[in-house]
């Protein structure tokens, strides 16, 4: 198919997507407003798996060289797992209007970046990359969970204290699945590293060489691990430190995937 037809795909998913966030926003009623959710988050993951399906086909490869790529596959992956999330642990549902704020801004994102392909070198193209690729896409969908509910926490607590509103009676459910959430993305996180690092070995021949994507990520993996400590250290920490601090660990994940491999002439920008 051409990619006119591609670009349809995408621009109704972006364009579903935005509607759904406002819906969220709007309606009041708790199941009218999940009911919306889910048929909206629906039909944008189906426009969004046919735009990749398009590509892929057209291209005889995977979504991972460029910007564009990087953007279509995680803008599908991240509201794969979020419809996921809110399905098997409705505490998440709390959180649907910030997760679609985020991904519709992605989407305005990916709609301003030019849509040409790259061909992937053949000594790309092993199980090692697969692997690499989709602990990294659940890291940075399972981080966008916990990261969610602490802004939802922080904001609740800035309303309740400046402005004298009621605390909302999900904040101890919401502060209960941070951590858990967290701690599952420092496994994937850490799995992305070793995986990342033994594709690295066959593409480039070596294993770790510290271009700018290697050492943010090592960055990021580090912050996740010193917040995981601290929260098991320090059991009296304050509870919007902590919450501010997975919200940084989330941005600064968000700019190292998506950001320093595209503005690096390193190897590793958009992976080439």
């Amino acid at each position: 198919m051409t990619p006119a037809v591609e670009s349809n795909f995408v621009i109704g998913a972006v364009v579903t997507l935005v509607l759904t966030a406002v819906a969220s926003l709007s309606v009041r009623q708790p199941r009218a407003r999940s009911v919306l959710v889910l048929i909206g988050l629906t039909l944008t993951l189906v426009g969004l798996f046919l735009a990749l399906a398009v590509r892929w086909i057209r291209e005889d490869q995977g979504p991972f060289l460029t910007l564009y790529d990087v953007l279509l596959s995680n803008l599908f992956s991240l509201g794969l797992i979020y419809l996921f999330a809110i399905a098997v642990a409705p505490v998440f549902r709390a959180t649907t209007s910030t997760v679609l704020l985020f991904l519709g801004l992605l989407g305005f994102w990916l709609l301003s970046v030019p849509a040409e392909a790259v061909q992937l070198p053949a000594s790309f193209d092993n199980p090692w990359l697969w692997l690499h690729v989709i602990s990294g896409k659940l890291f940075l969908g399972i981080c966008l969970l916990a990261a969610a509910a602490a802004t939802l926490l922080l904001l609740n607590r800035f309303a309740a204290t400046q402005i004298g509103a009621v605390p909302d009676a999900r904040a101890p459910d919401l502060e209960a699945a941070i951590w858990p959430t967290i701690s599952a993305a420092f496994v994937c996180h850490s799995f992305m590293l070793v995986a990342g690092a033994v594709w690295a070995h066959s593409a480039w021949g070596r294993y770790w060489a510290w271009d700018p994507l290697e050492t943010w990520s090592f960055v990021t993996w580090l912050c996740m691990a010193l917040l995981l400590h601290a929260r098991a250290t320090y059991r009296r920490m304050p509870a919007a430190i902590a919450w501010g601090a997975v919200v940084g660990v989330f941005l600064l994940a968000v700019a190292t995937f998506l950001g320093v491999p595209f503005v690096s002439m390193a190897p590793h920008k958009g992976v080439l």
